[in-house]
């Protein structure tokens, strides 16, 4: 086998490991966009009555809490609209 031969044998193996790992990296998103869809459906039917369960009203709480210091837009309210002296460190959350 020529060299030329090995490095094309490598550079197959290398494209068929990064597409495992594209796959995976895929698998996983859509495995987080699932249990964000369950958990936006849990928390709706908690908030309708229908569903209730002592595990999950501290997340609740916390949910309700963080809608609460939302705006409209999704932004939180009270957020500064002064520009940033890009001179100065950012604020930090309080």
């Amino acid at each position: 086998m020529g060299f030329l031969d090995k490095a094309k044998a490598a550079a197959e193996q290398a494209a068929a490991k990064a597409k495992e790992g594209v796959e995976d990296v895929q698998a996983k998103r859509e495995l987080s966009q699932a249990y964000n869809e369950l958990g936006k459906s849990t928390y709706e039917l908690i908030e309708s009555g229908e569903v209730t369960n002592p595990r999950l009203d501290a997340t609740a709480a916390k949910i309700r809490a963080l809608l609460a210091g939302m705006d409209g837009d999704g932004s939180a309210e009270g957020a500064s609209t002064e520009p940033h002296d890009s001179s100065q460190p950012p604020a930090m959350p309080t």
